[in-house]
């Protein structure tokens, strides 16, 4: 098992009407692999923030291995 870390980013306007990337969540999961990491921290925050989709309140999820210095 590796482990990820998981943001969920939103594209939202900012002052002036120029748009930012807004980092609305980020979650550390243990998986085999990216796509069960994208899974698992979906489903994790729906819960956590009581939500039915994730896409509700984030527009892209970004997921990087985690890097732990040894």
């Amino acid at each position: 098992m590796s482990t990820y870390v998981v943001k969920f980013m939103k594209n939202v306007l900012g002052e002036y009407g120029r748009q930012s990337e807004i980092c609305q969540g980020t979650l550390e999961i243990d998986a085999a692999d990216e796509n069960e990491a994208r899974e698992q921290a979906k489903a994790r925050f729906c819960k956590d923030q009581a939500l039915h989709h994730w896409s509700l309140h984030a527009d892209r999820i970004h997921v990087k291995p985690a890097d732990f210095p040894s």
